[in-house]
C-alpha cells in the first residue's frame, strides 16, 4: 500500500474504530433498567371515575410498546410497565408513587390534576421524567413534565377560529364558557379570554366545580347573555348535562367541548342526537376514525389484537404518549445514558418529532411552550368507529401563533 493510500484510509478506519467502541461503550443506567428491561411507572385511576378512559389509553401504550420490543427494544432491552391504581385518591396515589418510584426509570402515566399536584416535588428531586394526562399550560414550566401536543388554551384558541372561519363567530360577538375551576378550566377559559382580547368579542364567564350536578342557572345565564358559541370545559356527565339543558331552553347555539370533556357512552344517551347536531371537539390528538398513517397503523395492531372491538381517541392518546416517550430513550440511548440525567437530557434535546399525524410535530426543547400547537377538530357521531368522525385536520390558528409569539 502506498503511503498516500495509507494516509487516505486512515481517517476511515478511525471512523469506523470509534464507531464500534461507541457501540461496545457501556450504556449507563439508573433506577427501573436492568441489562434485559426498562421499566415504566403507570399510576392511574383503574377503579374510580376514569376508569373506562384509563383502560383505552393504557392499551394504546400496550400496542405500541410491544411494536417496540417486537424489534429489540431501546438498546438491546424490552420495555415493560408497571401498574398502581390510585382510585382517584390523592394518598392513594402517593402511597403508589412511593411504592414504584425506585423501580421505574420515569412514568409514562400520571392519571389526576391533585394526584400529579401531590407527587411534584417528589419528581424535582428523583428527576423522573413523567407524563401526565393532562395538557394544562401550568405543567410546562415543570423541566419533567412531558405534556404531549397542544394545551387546553391553544385547542380552545384553535376551535374558536373554525368557528370563526364557518361564519358563525364575529367581531361584537359574545362567546359563553361554564367552566371547571382548577388548572383543566382555567386554562381553557384563558383561551376564550385571549380570542376576545384579540378579536373585538365578549366573554360570558360561569364557573363551576366537580360537585356541580345542576347546570340550568349556568346554561340560562350565558343564553340571556347572547352568547352565539358556547364553550364548555366540564367533566363528561357535566357535558352531557349541559348539552341536555341547552337543548331544553331551545337553545341551539354551535357548542364547543375540550376532547377531555366527552365520553363515547354519551353516543348510546338520549342527548346523543343534540351532540351530533351542536357539538364540536377540539383535540391535541386524532380521533379513532381519523385517516392518517399513525392512526391506521393503530387500528391495524389493535383489531388484530382485539378482534371486533373498537379503540377511542384514548387509545389514540397512548399510542402517541408511547411513540414520543419511546424516541426520548432511544434518543437518551444513541448518547449510551438511561440514566434518570441522561433521559431528561434527551427529553430536553428531542424536537421535530414526526408521529404519522396522530399529533403535531412535536418540539420538546422550547421551555415553557407547549411541544405542538396544532388541533383536530372533531364531530360526535354514533355511527362512527370511536364515535368521532373528523371535521377539521390539523390546523393552527393565526391568534395562537400570535400568543407564542407574546409568550416569548
Amino acid at each position: 500500500m502506498s503511503i498516500r493510500h495509507l494516509f487516505l484510509t486512515l481517517p476511515l478506519l478511525l471512523t469506523a474504530c470509534a464507531s464500534d467502541d461507541q457501540m461496545t461503550e457501556p450504556v449507563r443506567t439508573g433506577p427501573g433498567v436492568s441489562t434485559e428491561s426498562i421499566s415504566l411507572g403507570v399510576l392511574t385511576d383503574m377503579t374510580g371515575p376514569f376508569k373506562g378512559t384509563s383502560v383505552f389509553r393504557i392499551r394504546g401504550y400496550e400496542l405500541y410498546l410491544d411494536e417496540v420490543n417486537k424489534r429489540g427494544g431501546v438498546c438491546g432491552r424490552r420495555i415493560e410497565l408497571k401498574h398502581k391504581d390510585h382510585a382517584y385518591d390523592v394518598q392513594k396515589a402517593l402511597d403508589g408513587y412511593f411504592e414504584l418510584e425506585p423501580q421505574v426509570l420515569g412514568f409514562i402515566d400520571v392519571v389526576g390534576q391533585p394526584m400529579t399536584a401531590a407527587i411534584e416535588p417528589d419528581l424535582m428531586q428523583t428527576r423522573a421524567l413523567t407524563v401526565p394526562v393532562s395538557w394544562a399550560a401550568s405543567l410546562l414550566g415543570n423541566p419533567h413534565m412531558m405534556v404531549v401536543g397542544t394545551t387546553y388554551d391553544l385547542d380552545i384558541i384553535n376551535g374558536l377560529d373554525h368557528y370563526k372561519r364557518k361564519g358563525s363567530l364575529g367581531a361584537g360577538d359574545t362567546i359563553g364558557h361554564v367552566h371547571l375551576r382548577g388548572s383543566f378550566g382555567d386554562n381553557a377559559l384563558e383561551g376564550s379570554r385571549f380570542v376576545a382580547e384579540n378579536w373585538n368579542m365578549k366573554v360570558a364567564e360561569q364557573a363551576v366545580t366537580e360537585t356541580t350536578a345542576n347546570l340550568v342557572e349556568q346554561i340560562t345565564a350565558l343564553k340571556t347573555a347572547g352568547a352565539k358559541v358556547l364553550v364548555l370545559s366540564l367533566t363528561p356527565p357535566q357535558t352531557a348535562a349541559a348539552v341536555g339543558i341547552a337543548a331544553q331552553l331551545g337553545w341551539t347555539v354551535p357548542i364547543l367541548s375540550s376532547a377531555v370533556s366527552y365520553d363515547p357512552a354519551i353516543m348510546e344517551s338520549p342527548v346523543a342526537p343534540v351532540f351530533a347536531r351542536q357539538v364540536l371537539l377540539t383535540s391535541p390528538v386524532a380521533p379513532w376514525s381519523a385517516d392518517v398513517e399513525g392512526v391506521r397503523q393503530l387500528r391495524d395492531g389493535y383489531h388484530r389484537r382485539f378482534p371486533g372491538e373498537e379503540g377511542t381517541l384514548n387509545t389514540v392518546h397512548g399510542y402517541t404518549v408511547a411513540m414520543a416517550f419511546v424516541a426520548v430513550l432511544e434518543k437518551a440511548c444513541g448518547k449510551r445514558d438511561l440514566s434518570r440525567d441522561g433521559v431528561l437530557r434527551a427529553f430536553h434535546d428531542t424536537n421535530n418529532l414526526t408521529t404519522k399525524s396522530l399529533t403535531g410535530e412535536l418540539r420538546f426543547s422550547l421551555v415553557g411552550r407547549p411541544s405542538a400547537t396544532q388541533s383536530y377538530m372533531a364531530r360526535p357521531d354514533a355511527k362512527v368507529p370511536g364515535t368521532l368522525k373528523v371535521e377539521a385536520g390539523l390546523h393552527e390558528s393565526e391568534l395562537v401563533k400570535l400568543k407564542g409569539t407574546r409568550a416569548r
